[in-house]
């Protein structure tokens, strides 16, 4: 079978790494891809976001199956236009996508579920949403309602920074059209956890645990990323909140979209807060996170493709799915000002060395091939190193070993990645 991979970053490459291990597949395309993928298949030069030459691209090549990596083209309904076309595709519909392209949907649907989440407002008038915070008071997280490369979301300790970050979302448009609607919400204290499950339509199939580190600096600080690193499993998330999350967030908005008549199928990521044993919900994404997708596929022992083209069928419960005990952690290593302005184009060394790290293996994201054979930066975020090892500290101390072999000038990277679950280990 010959796959189409859309997208270009670590999450795509991770995904042709692990599809290229299935007897399943014959040839794996990606569109664009990256010099990581470049060397598992074969790219090719359609944007993620060109929806008609997604399509064309789809029949011309006779895919078996597109697997829609980033958000924006599912929010754009890629996955409506490869079904007019008899196309298989593993991504949520365009009206199931908004759960994670529109902030004041996904939260609406969460009332309407009873799923547990912060008490919100939504606006589309600046002078309501700082009336709305400064009549309240206290701490909040100021969100942009659309698709902002996971960066729209500003946290504000008091209602002075929360009206300046409504300017900075609505007025100045920091984000784009994608805050001419807000969010004001009740700021969660606790550790984040994200949870990801495989879903047909009708049912769902978890993966395990796994934590993301959004803000570019140790300690958490500073501006959010599209993510500096992730490991997998999260110790802050039990078998028992697994559970109990599974009756009370995934299932309940996998019924609700159902019965909504926009089945939900794909991946359906819940970002959780938790506090005390209880959690809410944060978000939703329609779509593996990057990173988070680099250590869960690098744990996953089956087979990916049946349970793909099961989520595309509608026969999720009939597929193997399972991942080994064995943790794994990826540290994104990114180009020197990311997530602001950022050089492009310096030559990467060190990746051969890095791959040959025990139980390593080095994701690409912001690179491309280089004219004489060399590897050049791309983008902001540009290489997922992802280990796996026998517990969580190894597989980290892995990742960094592999991190540390690889260089480009003014190449950054936290050091600070797994430190929570290794707090909670000892």
């Amino acid at each position: 079978m010959k796959i189409i991979i859309v997208g270009g970053g670590g999450r795509e490459h991770a995904l042709a790494w692990k599809l290229a291990q299935s007897p399943g597949v014959d040839e794996i395309v990606c569109a664009p891809g990256n010099a990581g993928t470049a060397a598992l298949g074969r790219n090719v030069p359609v944007a993620a976001e060109d929806i008609e030459g997604i399509a064309a691209l789809a029949k011309k090549e006779g895919a078996g199956l597109v697997v829609v990596g980033p958000e924006a083209p599912l929010a754009m309904g890629l996955a409506d236009r490869l079904e007019e076309e008899g196309v298989p595709v593993f991504g949520p519909s365009r009206a199931a996508a908004q759960l994670e392209a529109s902030k004041a949907f996904s939260k609406e649907l969460m009332e309407e579920a009873g799923i547990p989440t912060a008490a919100f407002g939504v606006f589309e008038d600046p002078a309501a949403a700082k009336r709305f915070v400064r009549e309240r008071g206290g701490a909040w997280a100021v969100k942009a309602d659309g698709l902002a490369a996971g960066k729209g979301v500003l946290i504000c300790p008091d209602t002075a920074s929360a009206e300046t970050a409504i300017a900075e979302v609505m007025e100045k448009r920091a984000f784009g059209e994608a805050g001419a609607r807000c969010l004001a919400e009740e700021f969660l204290k606790g550790e984040e956890a994200s949870l990801l499950a495989f879903v047909d339509g009708r049912t769902a199939r978890l993966m395990p645990s796994a934590q993301d580190h959004k803000p570019i600096g140790e300690g958490d600080t500073g501006p959010n990323t599209g993510g500096m690193g992730a490991y997998s499993p999260a110790p802050v998330m039990t078998p028992e909140l697994e559970a109990r999350a599974m009756r009370e967030v995934i299932l309940p908005a996998v019924d609700a979209m159902s019965k909504r008549g926009t089945p939900y199928q794909g991946i359906l990521y819940a970002g959780l807060m938790i506090k005390d044993g209880e959690f809410k919900v944060l978000e939703f994404n329609c779509r593996f996170g990057d990173p988070e997708c680099q250590p869960l596929l690098m744990r996953m022992d089956s087979d990916l493709l049946p349970v793909l083209l099961a989520c595309a069928s509608g026969a999720l419960p009939e597929a193997e799915i399972s991942f080994s005990a064995e943790p794994a952690a990826c540290v994104v290593m990114a180009a020197g000002g990311y997530p602001g302005d950022y050089r492009k184009g310096d030559v990467i060394g060190g990746l051969d060395e890095a791959n040959a790290i025990e139980g390593a293996h080095v994701f690409h994201a912001g690179t491309k091939p280089g004219g004489g054979g060399e590897t050049l930066t791309s983008g902001g975020r540009v290489l997922g190193v992802t280990a796996r090892g026998p517990d969580v500290k190894t597989a980290l101390e892995r990742a960094y070993e592999a991190a540390g072999l690889i260089h480009w000038d003014d190449a950054y990277y936290r050091k600070d990645i797994g430190a929570k679950a290794l707090r909670r280990l000892s």
